[in-house]
């Protein structure tokens, strides 16, 4: 279920809020908590019911093991349930996404044809599957301070976040399902979480949407044959903003849903494309993800503790691993892997930098602070750009080939090839002018918009005010979903993950 589909704007969404609300109010919270744990399997068994089953077996046997975990007076017996935990988390994970990749990939090497399985993938796998592993570290650790049976399933199911992220962490919500007060509606979060969800909304329906025909038209049409540089880098630029605005729309909307129940999700962007440096790419893309990778695998792998080769060792595993986690294919491997490079380079480059200049370089005169920061977004996006030719492309010789179309040594005879017609070039200018000078959403909503919505409830007339405020937001949601209705339906990129 879609979160741009009617069904869900106009009939589970309201269902469920409401039933929730009236629940909690006459038969207390608890039920209130079940209900959200039994609509969000709702939600989840909507896409393809036979997998609810597996979904509701990861929620019982990690809780479980979790609790085994925390009951074990044995350092080495609780080692051992921690790694046949995560054992099993990765072997479900990997047949289910990966073992007709580990086939093919024998059959290419060993030049012998193997069967492919049927398999389906079942849907936000990746992020069910690793939001568990990290609460399993956390019990391992001593971290756990909240056992709550029905808190955990719903911090795993909760459907907002189940399908595409953010990927959570058990200390920063399962302690919200504990607060009295998200279990009564309230009309300042109904006001903040619309917001959200319309702003959210509006990124995937009128600007990534618009931007998938350019890109879908160059790497499903045309991957395969040379294509005019003009082209090539109309179909890439457009790829850039559309996986941008629409993982961004998704993440917005995620975060305004869970709003309208009192519950905050954890920001996934913070205008990554205005980033001045890989390292600060990576603190502002998919910031839940890579605080994972940070958390549970460079930092076990040892970081930076253990001198620079080592780090750099250790920085191109978890991006390898970390490409690989977005799908079942080299061309993910490939664009973990350049992410690893550029991010050693940065910190060789930061190294070299500070050991020459004693970091003088951060004191440079300020007429020139804004042309250097310009530079370095330039040269970071540039970068970032490169690798979503391979993140898009169906096979490493795809990207390559787009690659070579891109840069191809422009001729006289060639020159018209590298001429865009100006709607494209209005269009992707407006947008990469979007993603590289605006405020980002929280900025916008968490910050001005939320500082008056909170001085309006303060004041006077403020069920009047917000209620109008609502019913303005509704209103804009509803016709931007028939917008949505009235065209193709177009998943979020991320589903795929």
């Amino acid at each position: 279920m879609l979160f741009t589909s009617g069904e869900f704007l106009f009939v589970y969404l309201p269902l469920t809020l409401t039933l929730f609300f009236l629940i909690s109010r006459f038969a207390g919270n608890a039920a209130g908590a079940a209900w959200l744990v039994l609509a969000s399997f709702a939600f989840y068994a909507y896409w393809l019911p036979v997998y609810t089953g597996l979904l509701a077996a990861s929620v019982v046997f990690n809780y479980l093991l979790g609790n085994f975990i925390l009951a074990c007076p044995s350092h080495r017996r609780r080692i051992a349930l921690l790694c046949f935990a995560v054992a099993t988390d990765l072997l479900v994970l990997g047949y289910f996404k990966y073992a007709n990749f580990f086939l093919g990939t024998v059959a290419q090497l060993s030049g012998r044809p193997l069967g492919a399985l049927s398999v389906i993938l079942p849907i936000g796998i990746s992020f069910f599957t690793f939001t568990q592993i990290a609460y399993l570290a956390d019990v391992f650790a001593g971290k756990v301070r909240e056992r709550n049976p029905l808190h955990y399933a719903l911090f795993v199911s909760y459907f907002p976040h189940l399908i595409a992220g953010p990927v959570l962490h058990h200390a920063e919500m399962m302690p919200q399902f504990a607060l009295p007060q998200i279990y009564r509606p309230r009309l300042e979060n109904f006001a903040i979480g619309l917001a959200f969800l319309l702003l959210g909304l509006a990124k995937k329906v009128l600007l990534a949407d618009s931007w998938a025909p350019l890109a879908d038209d160059l790497f499903d049409s045309r991957a395969t044959a040379a294509v005019p540089g003009g082209e090539a880098w109309r179909g890439v630029l457009a790829y850039t903003l559309q996986i941008y605005f629409d993982f961004s729309g998704y993440s917005d909307m995620a975060v305004g849903l869970s709003l309208l129940i009192g519950v905050r999700l954890p920001y996934n962007f913070n205008s990554p494309y205005q980033a001045t440096s890989i390292i600060d790419f990576w603190r502002c893309w998919h910031m839940t993800l890579s605080r994972f990778l940070r958390d549970y695998l460079y930092v076990p792998l040892g970081g930076n503790r253990h001198g620079s080769v080592r780090r750099y060792l250790n920085l191109m595993i978890t991006m390898l691993l970390g490409g690989l986690w977005h799908g079942a294919s080299w061309t993910f491997v490939i664009w973990g892997g350049l992410h690893g490079v550029y991010l050693a380079i940065n910190h060789a480059w930061r190294f070299v930098r500070d050991r020459l200049t004693g970091g003088a370089s951060a004191h440079a005169p300020a007429a020139l602070r804004p042309v250097g920061r310009m530079l370095a977004m330039t040269l970071t996006l540039f970068s970032v750009v490169i690798a979503w030719v391979f993140f898009r492309a169906h096979s490493g010789a795809d990207g390559l080939r787009l690659l070579g179309c891109m840069f191809a040594v422009p001729t006289l005879r060639s020159a018209p090839a590298y001429q865009v017609a100006l709607p494209a070039v209005l269009s992707l200018g407006a947008g990469f002018a979007l993603a590289v000078t605006t405020r980002n959403s929280q900025q916008l909503i968490d910050g001005s918009m939320s500082r008056a919505v909170r001085r309006i409830a303060a004041g006077g007339w403020r069920v009047a005010v917000l209620g109008a405020m609502v019913g303005a937001e509704a209103t804009a949601i509803a016709m931007l979903a028939l917008i949505s209705a009235s065209r193709s339906t177009t998943e979020f990129i991320y589903f795929n993950f």
